[in-house]
């Protein structure tokens, strides 16, 4: 059996930045083991699989190459562009049936794509879990956990500067571990990096996901609501970020990279 497959960098304007998503069109379902194959195959961070619903709705369903997982951002956002560049659809509005509840995504008159995602703002910890402070080899002003435990430093360079043991992050008993500080120039507020060993992803380039987290926190902690966002990993990406009471808006590009069939 053929099947299309399309790989995108989402939170990206260009090719060989973002974070790459492979898409996968499907008719029906597959069975979860194989489309948990086919995204070990594929080898990125998540692979989208979605089919059809009614109109313009599809259910969606992400795998990393060692487990599926309940949200996922940037897949999301390639999905959407895959849609609307590649399959012909025209409408303003997708409306993707989730795991996570209904995610809606529109396409704005400056190219961008606009996730509509629950917000799920962290709250602090008193100590630090286990694996924490050996896994980045620093020591946080602050720890929160959401879905993901955020762990809050003062400046950029310090969130570069980490360098993680990935063995002693797997031990922290959270999806993933996201650091997170000011950012140092002025025309953005924060930066941010993701670490998910427990997840198969040792680092994720751009985290869609992530923002449900850190939106919420730095709108509370900068009292705003629309901020400028980049993840600072090797490849970076920009997010165009708004809180709306109990949802976020996240925003982004997306380029094709590549377009083909799998055999499976």
């Amino acid at each position: 059996m053929n099947l299309p497959i399309y790989q995108v960098d989402a939170f990206s304007d260009r090719p060989f930045a973002g974070n790459p998503a492979a898409v996968c069109p499907l008719e029906s379902w597959l069975p979860a083991d194989a489309m948990q194959a086919i995204a070990a195959e594929n080898n990125l961070a998540e692979t989208a699989f979605f089919i059809p619903k009614t109109g313009n709705e599809y259910e969606i369903r992400w795998f990393t190459p060692a487990v599926e997982v309940e949200l996922c951002g940037h897949a999301t956002l390639a999905s959407a562009h895959v849609l609307h560049q590649h399959l012909g659809f025209q409408g303003e509005e997708i409306v993707f049936h989730s795991q996570s509840g209904p995610l809606r995504v529109s396409r704005e008159t400056n190219g961008r794509l606009t996730l509509d995602f629950p917000s799920r703002p962290p709250q602090p910890l008193a100590t630090h879990p286990d694996g924490l402070l050996d896994g980045l080899g620093a020591t946080p002003l602050q720890v929160l956990a959401g879905p993901d435990l955020v762990a809050l430093f003062a400046t950029e360079a310090e969130v570069l500067a980490i360098k993680p043991n990935q063995l002693q992050l797997a031990r922290v008993e959270y999806r993933a571990v996201i650091v997170t500080a000011p950012a140092a120039d002025t025309e953005t507020d924060f930066v941010s990096r993701f670490f998910g060993p427990r997840v198969g992803v040792p680092e994720d380039p751009v985290t869609g996901s992530a923002h449900t987290t850190l939106i919420p926190y730095w709108a509370e902690k900068l009292g705003k609501t629309t901020l400028k966002a980049r993840q600072v990993s090797a490849r970076g990406g920009e997010l165009w970020c708004e809180l709306r009471g109990e949802r976020v808006r996240i925003s982004g590009y997306a380029v094709t990279y590549l377009r083909g069939e799998i055999n499976v």
